[in-house]
């Protein structure tokens, strides 16, 4: 037994983790990770037909989960890792930036109006001053910002009848 050992040290099938090993460390179905190769985001070393996946692999599914969970697309994320040009990384960043921001901005009037409504004591919520303030502040935000749609343009103009 211990010569078998000896023969298995320097193999190159030991080096690295295979694909269940990493899909177990990180939380993830197998079938993800060879998505993610077949899309351009993974590239493991090869051992015959075996997946090897080395520290800088594990590094790029850290990055990739971490990307994902700041909300970007798996193409952004494609185009981030293979981006060399800073202009090119930053245009893609910045487009996404802009949507976080304009994302936050409604979970903060979202939470504005929970909040309203918890604080309310008024036997019928729709009848509170205040969460009527809220909401209608919200609609007329929309209607500035270009953000509404018709149906929020009709139901601010009924609000003012």
């Amino acid at each position: 037994m211990r010569d078998m050992l000896r023969l298995n040290v320097g193999m190159r099938s030991t080096d690295g983790m295979g694909i269940g090993a990493v899909a177990a460390r990180f939380g993830l179905a197998t079938h993800v990770l060879r998505h993610w190769e077949s899309v351009g985001l993974l590239s493991p070393e090869r051992v015959g037909d075996r997946r090897r996946y080395g520290p800088d692999d594990l590094y790029r599914v850290a990055v990739i989960l971490r990307a994902k969970e700041a909300g970007l697309a798996l193409e952004d994320i494609r185009r981030l890792i293979a981006a060399r040009d800073p202009a090119a990384r930053r245009a893609t960043l910045e487009r996404h930036h802009s949507d976080l921001t304009r994302r936050i901005a409604r979970a903060r009037a979202s939470l504005e109006m929970v909040e309203s409504a918890l604080a309310c004591t008024h036997e019928d919520l729709t009848e509170c001053p205040h969460f009527r303030s809220v909401v209608t502040r919200r609609a007329e935000e929309k209607a500035t910002c270009g953000q509404g749609d018709m149906n929020d343009v009709v139901w601010r103009r009924s609000l003012e009848s």
